[in-house]
This record gives C-alpha cells, sequence and structure tokens, in this order.
C-alpha cells in the first residue's frame, strides 16, 4: 500500500460514504437540531473531500472554495447556535 493515489482515492471513498450517512441522517433526522448536526457534519466531510479533490486534480482552486466552504458552515452552524438559544 506504498501507491499514494490508491490511498487517496481510498480515503475520498471512505469519505464519500461519510457524506452519504450525514446525508441520511438530515433526511430521516427526528428533529431540527439533528438535521443541523447532520449538515455540520456533512460540511467537515466535505472539506477533506476537496482539499484531496484538489490534491488529486492538481488543482490549488479547489483548496480555496475549501476554506470558503469552512468559514460559510462554521457561521451557519454559530447561527443556528444564537437562534436555539436566543432567538432571532
Amino acid at each position: 500500500m506504498n501507491n499514494p493515489v490508491l490511498i487517496l482515492e481510498l480515503a475520498l471513498v471512505l469519505a464519500g460514504a461519510a457524506a452519504l450517512l450525514a446525508v441520511w441522517r438530515l433526511l430521516k433526522g427526528p428533529g431540527p437540531f439533528n438535521r443541523a448536526v447532520a449538515m455540520d457534519v456533512l460540511g467537515l466531510v466535505t472539506m477533506p473531500m476537496m482539499a484531496a479533490l484538489a490534491l488529486y486534480s492538481g488543482r490549488g482552486i479547489y483548496l480555496d472554495v475549501a476554506l470558503v466552504y469552512a468559514v460559510l458552515s462554521f457561521l451557519g452552524v454559530t447561527a443556528l447556535a444564537r437562534y436555539a438559544d436566543r432567538g432571532l
């Protein structure tokens, strides 16, 4: 297992499986906060997928997209937590 491309492809497959599980929880979540956590997990899984895709394809722009996506995901979860705590 010395081939770095094979390891990268395996990481992408496992991250894809984790993303599918997060989407399943997002659709089947019993409550809105479970769905919010599933959305956060989906964001946390897709960011490394974008970084791995940038490494795999050799395009650095995907790293910028992953960084912006991380900031937006953090802001969304923070806004949801603030709403849950105090309302609008």
